[in-house]
């Protein structure tokens, strides 16, 4: 297998080229990982694979079955339902502490980052404005500064990712999604945290019921 980057272990190198597999669907929700076959795929041993595979497992991408192995996690409604309410509690959080924190720098950022959403809408390139959207949520987070809590929706929004961008594509929802941002950012803007909150929270309510 071959790697530049030396420095790390080889089990992470792998979990990285696993979860891109993944996220890109060449191993889609439910697939059975077979660990033997994936560790020659890559030329390596099984140990760094099995090491891999605990890692996503460890991030809710996989799901390991008793006597069946480990299968790429299938996220049904009520899984998603659970990660949008605690992804909603967190996140709205986030809003709030950024709209309290964010230096005059951070505001701009923000503004500058939404102005590139309204463009990839305008566009209607939805690999644009999936990709901003992921990055504005970021530096919400990044700015509200809180590692434990940014950990922990780092890791729902990995498993949400499994099917998130479709349901951009659906009805008209980049363009209401465009306008929920937009309410987030003059809150935030505002320095008005209650309304940050509330805003955000709206939003992730929208967002599932776009999903499914």
């Amino acid at each position: 297998m071959n790697t530049k980057l030396l420095n790390r272990p080889l089990y992470e190198v792998v979990a990285e080229r696993l979860r891109a597999q993944i996220f890109a669907h060449e191993l889609a929700p439910g697939s059975w990982l077979d660990e033997q076959s994936l560790a020659i795929e890559f030329g390596i041993s099984r140990t760094p694979m099995r090491e891999a595979i605990k890692v996503l497992a460890s991030e809710g991408l996989v799901t390991t079955k008793m006597n069946r192995g480990a299968y790429v996690t299938e996220v049904d409604r009520r899984d998603l339902e659970q990660i949008f309410t605690i992804l909603s509690l967190l996140e709205g959080q986030a809003a709030k502490e950024t709209a309290l924190k964010a230096s005059e720098s951070h505001l701009t950022q923000l503004d500058n980052m939404h102005h590139r959403l309204e463009k990839a809408a305008a566009d209607r390139d939805l690999e644009q404005f999936f990709e901003i959207n992921v990055k504005f949520h970021e530096l919400i987070q990044e700015i509200a500064g809180n590692k434990w809590m940014n950990g922990v929706i780092e890791d729902l929004r990995k498993v949400l990712k499994l099917q998130r961008k479709d349901s951009l594509s659906r009805g008209g929802r980049m363009q209401s999604s465009l306008l929920e941002h937009r309410e987030i950012l003059q809150a935030i803007l505002k320095r008005d945290p209650a309304s940050a909150e509330v805003a955000m929270r709206k939003h992730l309510a929208r967002g599932l019921e776009a999903v499914k």
